[in-house]
């Protein structure tokens, strides 16, 4: 891959991932209910999840969404059901009654399970694997070898998704610090339950066509 192609794949890769999607919105959430220490572990989990879903799509994967309906219509399914699932958690999630410090509510042993969502979250989007299938191409020069241009962009998108997410996850940490009243934490868990419950009916209705 050449200089050139590399800096319009990453210019790209910038501008597509500044877009809130669904994954991006469940970062929002869980760093507006626990804190600034939930950017790393769900942008671990966001890196993880794209890593896979990349990966299944240059190999392959991408190309059957595309071409199967019944197995884009289960993972599209299951995908949405996931984050209505997530959403309703956080709209009946408890408020914290105390002042509110960095990460005082984030219960023992969260952070993996944090982790776990995200990844599913992001890993499980047919929509993302039917991008790649779409986006990738465009900047693989058939003329070089294939593995070593794989490795690169997915090195790229990886890292500067890892990157966006926790940049969204402390500007949510930094509005959280304004939060004091129970009635506003409240109002913040079900915006972002609805949200989430919003963007799962999205992922479900989704298109191949659209």
């Amino acid at each position: 891959m050449s200089l050139e192609t590399w800096i319009a794949f990453t210019g790209a890769t910038m501008v597509i991932l500044a877009i809130p999607g669904p994954t991006i919105l469940l970062v929002i959430s869980y760093a507006l209910g626990y804190g600034r220490k939930t950017a790393v572990t769900t942008a671990a989990g966001v890196a993880m999840g794209d890593f896979v879903a990349m990966t299944a799509s240059m190999l392959g994967l991408g190309a059957l969404l595309a071409t199967s309906a019944d197995l884009f219509t289960v993972l599209r399914w299951i995908g949405g059901a996931y984050l209505v699932y997530l959403g309703i958690k956080l709209w009946r999630a408890p408020v914290q009654t105390g002042p509110i410090s960095d990460n005082d509510n984030l219960p023992e042993r969260k952070p993996h399970r944090i982790m776990g969502h995200a990844f599913i979250v992001t890993a499980l989007n047919p929509k993302s694997i039917v991008f790649f299938v779409a986006f990738v191409p465009q900047f693989i020069d058939h003329a070089s070898p294939f593995l070593p241009q794989m490795i690169v962009m997915e090195a790229t998108f990886v890292t500067l998704a890892a990157l966006n997410a926790i940049g969204y996850a402390l500007l949510a940490d930094k509005a959280r610090r304004f939060i004091r009243k129970a009635s506003v934490q409240r109002t913040v868990n079900r915006t972002g339950g609805t949200l989430l419950i919003s963007a799962g009916a999205v992922t479900a209705a989704y298109s191949r066509a659209a």
